[in-house]
């Protein structure tokens, strides 16, 4: 009798799991792609919060960095599940708002983590580093490290992320000319003539093979770099990489922005000068209690007060720090990488 008490018991228990995981309230989570250390990083934190919170994650990301469609697709799977929202890295910041309000209409919270909708608000809300000032952290801090005539006499590589410039491309670029101190011809757009201290830019996909690739392409035409601004580290990594088996790698400051464990270990070997360190673990976990918190009350997150989004931090990562730029050791980065 007992062995039966206890067999049916467990067959109980077994019957009411189904019945709790149908329970929990699902949630999305698309990035752009799943290998950039970024997105995965994010999607650790992303599933952690979910599971303490009794959530259910589906998380999506597009083939490549720039896969809109994949996106598109995303989106319909978590309406189709009857998910309460999701968060979105958008690979196009234009391009994806339709889908976007498509989600919205039906009742989901959507929450952009990283790069924002153009326009911001076609989301119900932003959880991002301040893109913008990450660039400007590196310009400032290159600005200050070549001096003001190293400044007027800078030859500069400039590696973005794609053709079609979501708004963290154009941010983080605009950003970094600004701290420079040069002049931006338009604030959500970004050209090579910009300054005519850029000697070539070219896409990398945020990649580090697209880095390489991208810096050979302007080897072929800048007969001098001293400058490389990258728009991630692995795009970055990828363009001295080229520098270098050119031979043409001495005396050329690289900067980028992530502030991942390998980015923080560039900077301090002496590959990078300097690096902006954003949280997306942190940032993913934020959007997953925004989520949960909207599930239970219908309350959706508040923005930093004076921005339009809710600043989720940068730091300045150098271990040759420069008077007026607030900044944190390589030592003190790695304490904190993608944390």
């Amino acid at each position: 009798m007992l062995r039966k008490a206890l067999l049916a018991g467990c067959f109980l228990a077994l019957a009411a799991l189904p019945a709790r995981a149908a329970d929990q309230p699902i949630i999305g989570l698309i990035t752009k792609t799943n290998i950039n250390p970024f997105f995965v990083k994010m999607r650790e934190g992303a599933e952690a919060k979910a599971k303490e919170l009794g959530l259910k994650l589906q998380a999506y990301a597009g083939k490549t960095d720039g896969d809109n469609d994949g996106q598109v697709q995303a989106i319909e799977a978590l309406i189709a599940a009857g998910a309460k929202g999701f968060m979105i890295v958008p690979s196009d910041s234009t391009a994806i708002v339709p889908s976007i309000k498509k989600a919205r209409d039906a009742g989901l919270l959507v929450i952009d983590l990283d790069t924002p909708t153009d326009p911001i608000d076609a989301a119900d809300a932003t959880f991002a580093t301040d893109n913008f000032k990450a660039g400007e952290l590196i310009g400032e801090w290159t600005k200050a490290t070549l001096g003001e005539d190293g400044v007027k006499k800078a030859k500069i590589a400039m590696l973005d992320l794609a053709t079609n410039e979501p708004t963290v491309d154009y941010l983080r670029h605009n950003g970094f000319l600004s701290g420079l101190g040069a002049k931006v011809k338009n604030p959500k757009h970004y050209s090579a003539s910009d300054d005519p201290r850029i000697v070539g830019s070219d896409v990398t996909a945020g990649a580090e093979e697209g880095g390489r690739r991208a810096m050979e392409n302007i080897l072929q035409k800048a007969d001098q770099i001293n400058v490389v601004y990258g728009i991630n580290e692995p795009a970055a990594a990828g363009g001295y990489e080229a520098l270098k088996a050119a031979g043409r790698e001495k005396g050329v400051l690289v900067v980028a922005i992530d502030g991942g464990c390998p980015g923080v270990r560039n900077v301090a070997s002496g590959v990078f000068g300097a690096t902006s360190q954003q949280y997306p673990l942190r940032m993913a976990s934020m959007g997953v209690e925004a989520l949960a918190q909207y599930i239970k009350n219908g309350k959706k997150p508040e923005k930093t007060p004076g921005k339009d989004f809710t600043d989720t931090g940068a730091q300045l990562v150098t271990d040759k720090p420069v008077k007026g730029v607030p900044s944190i050791t390589s030592a003190e980065g790695l304490k904190l990488c993608w944390g």
